[in-house]
């Protein structure tokens, strides 16, 4: 479980991302139209379409005019494999060759080695030791998320995996981030912060909080003003919760959904 919110705090516009800080939310949806309609409504979002190959569009989500997430049609490919729908998950690096060359020697498996996309950048899709796929990206025209702290943004990030010790020695040793225990440091299960160089960007949930028959994943978290009302529209538009809104004392309050396709995510807002 989340434990504070430091990351996305206030309002910002962001032009760069730091190496190892989240960069871009990418949903691989059933129904790209749908898609659009549940989250412009649900979180404001603007939609921005750009033609991706001969049949498709790639849609650029964008809050307060600058890019927020994005989302494009399952491939044939994905279709094929039934991976169903999901939120991509990018976290930026100076070189997606190197990052993804180190990731291969940390225990990483590369599912697509390193390729530009367009001018925007350059990126890898890799999984970890432990099961959970991320993809590295080396920013070129495309810096990635633009604004931070506005209703609709991202703003925290947490890892769900069956072993959490090879995680962390395997994200720290590739990114250098900083994974400690949270408030309860004499709890061996507990929760544990993730450090980008001085920022707080996520964590590890604890074992006992976490779906043991769940795969390994990343779950994105998008600020909300009120948990309460985002989560009854979410769920009057077709979505379906597998956390209800809750209160972590001390923290927030949060819910985790799955949108109408079935890609899930998590909403919150800090306490005050």
């Amino acid at each position: 479980m989340l434990q504070r919110l430091i990351y996305n705090s206030f309002m910002a516009h962001v032009d760069k991302h730091p190496p190892g800080e989240f960069c871009w939310m990418e949903l691989a949806t059933s129904d790209q139209n749908a898609a659009k309609k549940f989250y412009g409504s649900l979180f404001g979002w603007t939609a921005n379409d750009m033609p991706m190959g001969p049949d498709g569009v790639y849609t650029i989500f964008r809050v307060d005019g600058r890019d927020c997430a994005a989302a494009y049609t399952l491939m044939a490919q994905e279709r094929a494999q039934n991976i169903p729908p999901h939120w991509n998950f990018y976290i930026a690096v100076e070189n997606a060759d190197a990052a993804a060359a180190k990731a291969a020697s940390l225990g990483a498996t590369i599912v697509a080695p390193a390729f530009d996309v367009f001018t925007a950048g350059r990126m890898a899709v890799l999984q970890d030791p432990t099961g959970a796929h991320f993809i590295v990206w080396q920013a070129k025209d495309n810096a990635g998320i633009g604004v931070s702290g506005e209703p609709g943004t991202f703003c925290w990030a947490d890892l769900s995996t069956p072993d959490r010790d090879r995680a962390a020695k395997f994200y720290s040793a590739l990114f250098g981030w900083k994974i400690t225990p949270g408030q309860d440091k004499d709890d061996p299960n507990g929760y544990l912060h993730i450090q980008n160089g001085e920022t707080m960007i996520g964590g590890i949930q604890t074992s006992a909080g976490r779906n043991a028959q769940a795969p390994a994943h990343w779950l994105i978290y998008w600020y909300v003003n009120d948990v309460d009302a985002s989560a009854k529209k979410a769920k009057d538009m077709g979505a379906t919760f597998y956390l209800p809104p809750t209160t972590i004392e001390g923290v927030g309050r949060m819910a985790v959904m799955a949108d109408p396709q079935g890609a899930v995510s998590a909403i919150f807002k800090e306490s005050h």
